[in-house]
């Protein structure tokens, strides 16, 4: 089965990132298609290459860029939620005139257009919220 993941839950505050990422790799281990991660809501968060948590905590940032690297998996952010929040690009950084971004590949500043591309080409998506 092909399966994508919405996160809503914002890493360090939340228990839902951590179980979609022991869920993805769960389904990866069974032979199973992960074809994408959406990020919405306070899910954006995981986005964020400037989160450093203690060295005895898992890095979450890290561990979905692995995931990206290892099977392919696309890392989807809502590009609303994200700028809501103050995650941004270096292409929405230029444009709206600020100096810094958070956000860089392998995470993509989708629109929820992207989330109905995603249901209509999956069979399951699996929403973890907080």
């Amino acid at each position: 089965m092909k399966y994508a993941l919405l996160v809503m839950g914002a890493p360090y505050s939340s228990q839902a990132p951590h179980s979609a990422l022991r869920f993805a790799r769960a389904l990866l281990d069974g032979e199973h298609t992960l074809d994408s991660v959406f990020f919405y809501r306070d899910g954006v968060h995981n986005a964020s290459f400037l989160m450093t948590p203690p060295q005895d905590e898992a890095n979450l940032h890290r561990l979905w860029c692995e995931l990206n690297r290892e099977h392919g998996v696309k890392l989807d952010v809502c590009i609303a939620a994200a700028l809501r929040r103050g995650l941004i690009n270096a292409e929405e950084a230029a444009r709206h005139g600020h100096g810094e971004y958070s956000v860089a590949s392998p995470f993509a500043l989708t629109g929820l257009g992207q989330l109905l591309d995603i249901q209509q080409r999956c069979d399951r998506v699996i929403t973890f919220a907080a």
